[in-house]
């Protein structure tokens, strides 16, 4: 069967495509990630979950960032599942379907903690590389260029300012039902970039290669359509059509 890609672009693609975006939370990567994998029939890899999926393990397990034996313990015996129930991604640990308490705000100010510890890191990558791997894949998180995929054939950093990012975590925290301020997503996000960037091990921070995309002012749809004529005519130029 023919790649969705190579019929856009016209032309046979003799390699795989990775794709690397990466950006602070609620910068819009997910979602962009996510349509513009199902448009060019990429497998799209949600590197958040993965990390956000263990991080619910390890609340469930009443252990704390500082606990790192048990939690280097509690990782040898993980098996996370990532797969898609009528077009929309699942996430399964253990086989215990977390898709949705993984967002939660409990949740969500944990997980910034636990990706920082090295031991974390290390096994997340080396599953996120292993899916990669497969066949043509988008992959967003924070340093999917940086150190997950630093050969991906294309890079996006991705930033967008403060205010527009908590209005729309705010957003999407109310369509699933939760209840919580703008002030307090505004915190969250503050102290998730604050680890993240400062963290010794896949510190959040765009890659030399990578293109600069501030998505402030963009709608999903201007975001999607931005990547992907990047994604066209780097190929473009690589296969000299």
């Amino acid at each position: 069967m023919k790649r969705k890609i190579e019929q856009i672009i016209g032309r046979r693609i003799p390699f795989s495509i990775k794709i690397a975006i990466d950006g602070p939370a609620a910068s819009g990567k997910s979602t962009t990630a996510k349509i513009l994998a199902k448009e060019l029939g990429f497998v799209y890899i949600d590197t958040g979950a993965m990390y956000r999926a263990f991080t619910y393990k390890v609340l469930k397990n009443d252990l704390k960032e500082t606990d790192i034996e048990k939690i280097k313990k509690l990782l040898e015996n993980t098996n996370i599942d990532l797969f898609y129930n009528d077009g929309v991604l699942n996430v399964k640990i253990d086989n215990e379907d977390v898709t949705e308490v993984i967002r939660t705000p409990k949740v969500s100010s944990f997980v910034s903690e636990i990706a920082a510890i090295p031991e974390v890191r290390v096994k997340m990558v080396q599953w996120q590389r292993e899916l990669a791997n497969k066949e043509d894949s988008i992959l967003d998180g924070r340093d999917i260029g940086t150190v997950v995929l630093p050969d991906a054939f294309l890079k996006i950093f991705m930033v967008c300012s403060l205010q527009a990012r908590a209005k729309r975590r705010l957003k999407e925290l109310k369509e699933k039902g939760i209840d919580i301020a703008l002030e307090d997503v505004i915190k969250d996000i503050e102290k998730r970039d604050r680890i993240d960037s400062s963290r010794s091990m896949g510190p959040l921070k765009q890659a030399e290669d990578a293109i600069l995309v501030d998505t402030s002012n963009l709608t999903i749809e201007e975001q999607v359509n931005f990547v992907k004529n990047l994604l066209i005519e780097k190929l473009k130029n690589e296969l000299v059509l």
